[in-house]
């Protein structure tokens, strides 16, 4: 594993729709594991593949709670309801944050390293989070969706 370097927003890349998966091999499984690495380091509880200059459909996500890690590949996000308002902040806009409106609950499948389809039924702040990173696959940030005033620190 290696830490690898964050875009920032004013960065292209970040607004570039991401691609899907199309092989899962050992270049996958090393972009993986970098993004944990480097979501950890970061003090991040989610990270996009776009976010370490990477155009694929990829995120992961740790809520440090029971489930530990989780590798979304190709993600497909369904049956969004419900609506709640929270604070965010993004690794790749450093000093900003701001009320943004998500899903109050969705359900998403994805595919594993292993190649495995899984489905997850996310609620409340697993919800946002998981609607954050699937954003950034497609070229949409936080800063985007702020209600309201964008607080700088």
């Amino acid at each position: 594993m290696a830490q690898r370097s964050l875009i920032f927003e004013g960065d292209e890349t970040l607004r570039k729709g991401a691609k899907p998966v199309e092989k899962i091999d050992r270049h996958i499984i090393d972009l993986l594991e970098d993004m944990a690495e480097t979501m950890y380091m970061s003090n991040g509880i989610g990270i996009a593949a776009p976010q370490v200059g990477v155009l694929r459909r990829i995120f992961v996500i740790d809520m440090h709670d029971d489930s530990g890690l989780i590798e979304f590949i190709n993600p497909r996000i369904e049956n969004a309801q419900g609506s709640q308002i929270g604070i965010e902040a993004c690794l790749s806009c450093p000093g900003m944050s701001g009320e943004v409106e998500r899903p109050a609950e969705l359900d998403i499948e994805a595919t594993d390293r292993n190649g495995e389809i899984f489905r997850i039924h996310a609620t409340e702040y697993f919800a946002v989070c998981i609607s954050h990173e699937y954003d950034h696959l497609d070229g949409i940030l936080f800063l985007d969706k702020v209600k309201g005033e964008l607080i700088r620190s």
